[in-house]
């Protein structure tokens, strides 16, 4: 019997004036180069049944952008993405530099049945976003979170 897969992220805002806007990393290795829309994401990643799902978002952030964010963690609603991996989130008000990630790498076989592996970023780039803007670049199944946190803010 396997286990669902869970997940565990950041999602990092800051204001900018009368502006909130929100961190998302776009994903590293061949199969993302050229895409754009609807495949940015918060930093996340899986964790172990058992394991804190708050400590592991807080690990996955700085293990995808080598940054660390500290403050008030506000949970949101988990979602559940298409591949059925459930994913819990986190809100927090906190300013990164975009510009100065560094990921971890992950090992791909590149080209496919090459036998040669590579490896690649798991984060290629990270950005500030409006939350409109935001809604156009993150993953559909992530869309909610930014409704949830334009919602919890006040007007």
């Amino acid at each position: 019997m396997s286990t669902a897969r869970q997940s565990a992220g950041l999602l990092v805002y800051r204001r900018r004036a009368a502006t909130i806007e929100v961190f998302l990393v776009h994903p590293g290795g061949p199969y993302w180069v050229g895409k754009d829309a609807g495949v940015w994401s918060i930093p996340k990643g899986e964790f172990a049944p058992g394991d804190d799902p708050l400590a592991a978002a807080k690990r996955e952030f700085r293990e995808e952008t080598g940054q660390t964010v500290t403050g008030e963690f506000k949970p949101l609603q988990p979602v559940r993405q298409r591949g059925g991996k459930t994913v819990y989130a986190w809100q927090i008000e906190a300013d990164v530099d975009a510009s100065t990630i560094r990921s971890n790498t992950f090992s791909l076989e590149w080209p496919p049945r090459s036998g040669k592996f590579r490896d690649f970023p798991e984060i290629e780039q990270a950005a500030w976003f409006t939350i409109d803007a935001a809604a156009e670049k993150i993953i559909s199944g992530q869309r909610a979170w930014l409704e949830e946190l334009k919602s919890s803010l006040p007007a």
